[in-house]
């Protein structure tokens, strides 16, 4: 019951009250009417009361078991009056319609995804027909045309993984894998980049066998040594070392570079970010660490970066070992 419905049964028990006290009803015939009239009406709002509060813990019931929220209104059973009835028709147009909204979105954006893959593979035969016609340049503008080339394979290859993180789960396969050959390969791509900047490479301790998808590993050391080399010192040195945590592995990317200053630290996976160091020297599109730190999450390495500016930094990637896995 409502406090309208409230009000008004009892303005007109009053009027009744009146009325009937106007036409010489006696007063006690009177007051039992209204006595009468009073726990007939405390009664009916009562079984209201617990069939609305019934109804509203079976409802929540079937929302708390929902994988998909949004499927709760074709869930419902039948309705219990004609106005619920109602009530629940307007609902499901509502829900199927925000559902085909839902649909028609998410087609969109495979769509895209599909043709960010397409794109990006198409543009790689150019590069490479570039990188070719390089070799016939002299040495200083066949330098300077790697080198720019290199970066351009760079952005490519970061938009290849961006339109992939949006469903990482389609496209990694979790293998056993050894970490010398995704240090070479992440080395291999990257090394018109490192000598262009002077960069030495120091490997040690590296013969340990990893679980996890090789391609997506590569790409996310690389964006650690692209930063490294983008952001280096004074005779630039990265060294790269290994050792086991437990049943684990962790790899270590240190470099001597300039550093991270320690209020940005907490900040350096976030979208879009680029840091004072970035402004300062351009070229950073501060999507390198957001997609390290996406695609790492998905392949359940724990990444962390520490950095001293001015001294260097030195990114930890660990590497989950085969039972958390399979758990």
């Amino acid at each position: 019951m409502t406090l309208r419905r409230f009000v008004l049964h009892t303005v007109f028990m009053a009027g009744t009250a009146v009325f009937l006290l106007a036409t010489g009803t006696q007063a006690g015939v009177v007051a039992l009417l209204l006595i009468a009239w009073i726990a007939v009406f405390a009664c009916a709002w009562t079984i209201s009361y617990l069939r609305r509060r019934d109804r509203l813990r079976e409802l929540e019931n079937i929302m708390d078991g929902l994988d998909k929220k949004y499927l709760f209104f074709e869930c419902i059973p039948g309705a219990h009056d004609a106005y619920e009835r109602r009530m629940l028709a307007l609902s499901r147009r509502a829900g199927k319609s925000m559902i085909e909204t839902v649909s028609d979105a998410q087609e969109a954006v495979r769509e895209y995804r599909e043709y960010v893959e397409s794109w990006v593979h198409e543009i790689k035969t150019p590069i490479t027909a570039a990188g070719l016609i390089c070799r016939s340049a002299d040495p200083v503008l066949r330098q300077k045309l790697t080198q720019e080339l290199a970066q351009i394979e760079a952005h490519v290859e970061r938009a290849l993984f961006y339109a992939r993180a949006e469903s990482p789960e389609k496209d990694f396969i979790i293998r056993q894998t050894n970490l010398t050959d995704i240090v070479s390969q992440a080395l291999g791509q990257h090394r018109t980049l490192l000598i262009s900047k002077g960069v030495r490479v120091e490997t040690q301790d590296l013969e340990y066998t990893v679980y996890t998808d090789s391609k997506w590993a590569v790409f996310i050391l690389g964006q650690l040594l692209q930063n490294a080399a983008r952001y280096h010192g004074e005779e630039p040195v990265i060294t790269m070392s290994a050792r086991p945590l437990g049943q684990q592995v962790q790899l270590i990317a240190r470099d001597n570079g300039i550093g991270i200053p320690a209020h940005e630290l907490t900040r350096i996976f976030d979208r879009g970010f680029t840091g004072s160091n970035g402004r300062s020297r351009g070229g950073s599109t501060g999507m390198g660490l957001y997609l390290c730190r996406k695609l790492a999450d998905s392949l359940g390495i724990d990444l962390r970066i520490d950095s001293v500016e001015g001294e260097g930094t030195a990114a930890q990637i660990t590497f989950p070992a085969k039972s958390q896995l399979s758990d």
